[in-house]
């Protein structure tokens, strides 16, 4: 019998479907996390650019960008919620027994949830009804309430990586607990420093995506052109940053989760002069199928010396690790990440030539192709990273304190299945009316920037509304037998 077929014969049924669905959920939510995080602190930058130069293009694209925001909060409410409720559903003997543990992560960020969602409130009620810079400087505090919301899901995370903070009884159950070290654990900087420049760099260039398909489609205005800009060096500036602090939390797995780190590099024997593996897939007998392999660097990057011993899978019972798939799996995700990350830094290094040589864009398609690629590559690198932290982890939901069969629901695997499906509807609903909303405020501000034009003279211009003042009066607004008053906005 190989390893994953034992693996899934010495475990509860239930299992499966818990972990599919957890997967899929909270898969889905992380594609929106980088917008709650970092499109904030984007917005306030464009909208002091537009405040500090009298610059309505500016202004135009920061207030369109709130609203964007909000929908995707929106959203962010739904897919939240059911992580919430599935921690507690799913999981029940995780929260029961290691809850009073590390649960104030969680009630962090749910202050920073609601925080979070007043103060973007207030930021759109504030166009066109508030002083400018005293609209600005209310919503001075939203990209902070966005990172405590980070702040905390990060903290409860990386205590189950590396849990600190308690002694056992002789129950095996956690007392003494200490909330600082709960809190600030061994993981807890790097993961945390790591998560929030991926938020920054993910939205970035998500957002600077956008701009440069209608760059490509002809749209050369200074709206799209300052649409693109500002995003897209937000995360030009960060990308080489990421590749450090990358490089800082792998080294940090290295020492304080070892097996993880094997799994992660498919090093199936402890020693020196390790290789490194690019892709490639672990087999039943540690030997590996494909991929590219690079003599001694795996030792050379974990400890700056071909003599660094690397620990192996098999330096723990079977039991104790991720089986060989999982360990592929983790590698797979891990080596995807990496080879993203280094192809975005030889982006951003195009962009800093160019502006450095002429204060201007690249001319090349070619790398307007790439930054519009480079928006869904970064997804892609958010959605790896978290499999390799969870998969890599595993047979662990508690790093060496709790394993994954222990924490699941008794709730029968065929609940599961169907909850799963139900979730799989609802998503596609939530998401594809997500899709429509995006699609249709892309159609009327379209509609709003060629009426403006138009009236302006200047067919299309983007630049002829600005976000204070009184709004243009439409067509129907002026028409004979129509009395609304002049300068509402209802």
């Amino acid at each position: 019998m190989n390893t994953a077929a034992h693996f899934l014969a010495n475990t509860p049924a239930q299992l499966l479907p818990a972990r599919e669905l957890m997967a899929f959920t909270l898969g889905c939510h992380i594609m929106l996390v980088p917008f709650g995080v970092a499109l904030p602190f984007i917005t306030l930058v464009m909208h002091h650019r537009g405040l500090r130069k009298n610059d309505p293009v500016a202004m135009l694209l920061a207030r369109r960008w709130s609203a964007v925001m909000a929908v995707q909060f929106a959203v962010g409410i739904v897919t939240g919620t059911v992580l919430s409720l599935e921690f507690g559903l799913l999981w029940p003997g995780m929260m029961g027994r290691w809850g009073d543990v590390f649960g104030l992560g969680f009630g962090v960020e749910a202050w920073a949830f609601f925080l979070e969602a007043i103060l973007i409130a207030i930021y759109l009620y504030g166009w066109r009804r508030l002083k400018p810079r005293t609209h600005f400087w209310l919503a001075v505090p939203l990209p902070f309430a966005a990172l405590m919301g980070a702040f905390g899901i990060i903290a409860a995370n990386s205590w189950m990586n590396t849990p600190h903070g308690f002694s056992l009884d002789a129950s095996g159950n956690p007392v003494n607990v200490n909330v600082q070290q709960a809190i600030f654990t061994p993981m807890f900087g790097p993961q945390y420093w790591h998560f929030v420049v991926a938020m920054f760099l993910t939205a970035g260039y998500v957002v600077a995506g956008v701009y440069a398909v209608g760059w490509l489609r002809g749209r050369r205005d200074r709206y799209h052109r300052l649409g693109f800009t500002v995003p897209f060096t937000v995360a030009a500036i960060l990308t080489p940053v990421q590749f450090v602090l990358g490089d800082a939390i792998a080294r940090a797995v290295f020492h304080k989760q070892p097996v993880k780190f094997a799994a992660t590099e498919l090093v199936w024997k402890t020693g020196n002069h390790v290789p490194e593996y690019m892709f490639g897939r672990l087999q039943d007998d540690g030997t590996i199928k494909g991929g590219l392999k690079i003599p001694q660097l795996d030792s050379i990057l974990a400890g700056f010396s071909p003599k660094t011993t690397v620990t192996g899978l098999t330096s723990v019972p079977a039991s104790d690790r991720p089986t060989v798939v999982q360990a592929t799996i983790a590698h797979w995700a891990f080596d995807i990440m990496v080879t993203i990350g280094s192809l975005l830094i030889l982006l951003a290094l195009w962009y800093a030539w160019c502006w450095w040589q002429r204060r201007d864009l690249p001319q090349s398609r070619w790398f307007f192709r790439s930054a519009a690629v480079a928006g869904v590559a970064s997804v892609i690198t958010v959605e790896c990273g978290w499999i390799t932290a969870e998969v890599g982890r595993q047979p662990w939901i508690v790093y060496q304190n709790m394993r994954v069969s222990e924490a699941v629901t008794p709730t029968a695997a065929a609940s599961l299945w169907t909850m799963f499906g139900i979730m799989v509807t609802v998503y596609v609903l939530v998401f594809g009316a997500f899709l429509a909303v995006l699609l249709a405020m892309r159609t009327r501000w379209r509609l709003t920037d060629a009426a403006a034009g138009s009236a302006a003279g200047l067919a299309g211009d983007p630049e002829a509304d600005t976000p204070y003042g009184p709004r243009p009066e439409p067509a129907a607004a002026t028409a004979p037998g129509n009395h609304r008053a002049p300068g509402s906005d209802l």
